[in-house]
């Protein structure tokens, strides 16, 4: 999926606003899809991103994270954590779709169909710029970081 351009799209965001790609002037922009509001995992990986995020604006990104939950608890659950980048609802998959996420995954034993934790890093174009897929959440905002630092130096 590296080099891939991905065609614009707009989601409504935190914030009553709507996030449309094409606006996004940050040299980089880092989308990281997470399955659900307040979970662990999703909590911890959303934190990670906040702790890192003045490190990653000051390295030419920003930052959006997206799942299929609604506004009203994207809104509850940006405000718990004081998340300081967007959240955006992709309540229809549309692009979830778009960035093959949407995976069947094996939940207390049963196959359930849901969000495969990933993110990406799109240049000011709109191409894939680096991709990963099945993410573990310890360390990973470290690692993107890293990598953004391996190609901003």
């Amino acid at each position: 999926m590296s080099d891939d351009l991905i065609p614009d799209f707009e989601l409504p965001s935190t914030g009553n606003k709507q996030f449309r790609l094409s606006d996004v002037k940050s040299k980089y922009l880092i989308i990281f899809f997470y399955p659900k509001d307040d979970t662990p995992g999703c909590t911890s990986e959303s934190q990670q991103f906040r702790d890192l995020y003045p490190e990653f604006v000051k390295n030419g990104c920003e930052i959006v994270g997206i799942s299929r939950d609604n506004l009203k608890s994207h809104d509850k659950f940006r405000e718990k954590y004081d998340l300081p980048y967007d959240l955006l609802s992709d309540s229809d998959e549309a692009v979830c779709k778009q960035f093959g996420v949407m995976k069947m995954k094996n939940m207390y034993g049963k196959q359930v169909r849901g969000i495969e934790r990933s993110t990406f890093i799109l240049d000011r174009d709109g191409k894939v710029y680096r991709a990963w897929r099945g993410v573990k959440v310890p360390g990973h905002a470290e690692e993107v970081l890293a990598f953004i630092k391996s190609v901003t130096a």
